[in-house]
């Protein structure tokens, strides 16, 4: 018995750091909105979050694997939520004809997650640092994506209109707040549904749930640890001591917030009963 008991975790680990990590999920959820305009129902978006390009050691042809069933999809919109790399604006080298080829009818959008400044690293100056983050947003652009810098958009169909909102990351201490969701929402009609992007879910319950009439958010940042439980009627991670909201969908009222559980890994190269998330959520 003692045996089985030590071999489970090990077998645990090696399968996370293997196969675990790419072994992509695709989770579904179809969302009413009662103010949701009529051309807007079955609205199909797309969400992945936190890539961390650099870990990946340029395993290109697994990362298109999950771009197909990105595509499969057949997405209206596509969003990622930030933390493209772990620091530095290299890691991008080489992805660009991977990752432009994912495809969606009505847009591309983005925001920047925390790793993405490169506030964890030295820089010899401050320009140097500088460059970095433009390399990194002109990346974004390379791919397809809009990003989004406390600023907004209005997606219009038959006349009618939605606005997607995307903020800087906006983090509890000792994490940034770079966001600014006021900037981001200015002159926009308080009647648009509104859709925001926001890397970290604290920002849902610190700003967005106290001061805006978002309708639903989209964060990641959390990547459910890595490691976890999500069976059999169980949800548990070690990640949830410290955000409570920490992966899938929530909701205060009439506002909801979806937390991506991370589409790559960092720190530890693996995932354990957590595996990358690709999410599918359609609008009613």
């Amino acid at each position: 018995m003692s045996f089985f008991v030590a071999v489970v975790p090990v077998a645990s680990v090696l399968y996370g750091v293997t196969k675990g990590k790419f072994n992509y999920r695709i989770i579904h959820e179809r969302i009413h909105f009662a103010n949701l305009p009529q051309s807007f129902k079955g609205l199909k978006m797309v969400q992945i979050s936190d890539m961390h390009l650099g870990s990946f050691s340029r395993k290109h042809e697994q990362i298109a694997k999950a771009v197909d069933m990105i595509n499969e999809q057949k997405p209206d919109l596509i969003f990622f939520t930030g933390d493209l790399v772990n620091n530095f604006a290299k890691e991008t080298d080489g992805w660009v004809p991977v990752l432009a080829k994912m495809k969606a009818k009505y847009g591309k959008y983005s925001v920047l997650g925390n790793h993405d400044y490169g506030d964890y690293s030295e820089w010899n100056s401050a320009e140097e640092k500088d460059k970095n983050l433009l390399d990194i947003k002109n990346f974004h652009k390379k791919i397809g994506f809009r990003l989004l810098l406390n600023e907004s958009e209005t997606l219009t169909i038959n006349n009618e209109e939605i606005a997607l909102i995307g903020v800087e990351n906006w983090g509890n201490p000792p994490f940034p707040q770079y966001g600014d969701l006021k900037k981001a929402s200015e002159n926009l009609d308080s009647k648009l549904f509104k859709i925001l992007l926001s890397h970290d879910p604290s920002h849902w319950d610190e700003e967005v749930l106290t001061n805006s009439d978002i309708d639903i958010t989209f964060s990641g940042h959390t990547h459910g640890m890595q490691f976890g439980i999500e069976r059999a009627g169980i949800k548990w991670s070690p990640i949830q001591y410290k955000y409570p909201r920490w992966g899938g969908l929530y909701n205060e009222h009439n506002q909801y917030l979806y937390v991506n559980r991370g589409f790559g890994y960092h720190g530890f190269p693996g995932r354990i009963g957590m595996p990358p998330e690709i999410t599918v959520v359609e609008l009613a």
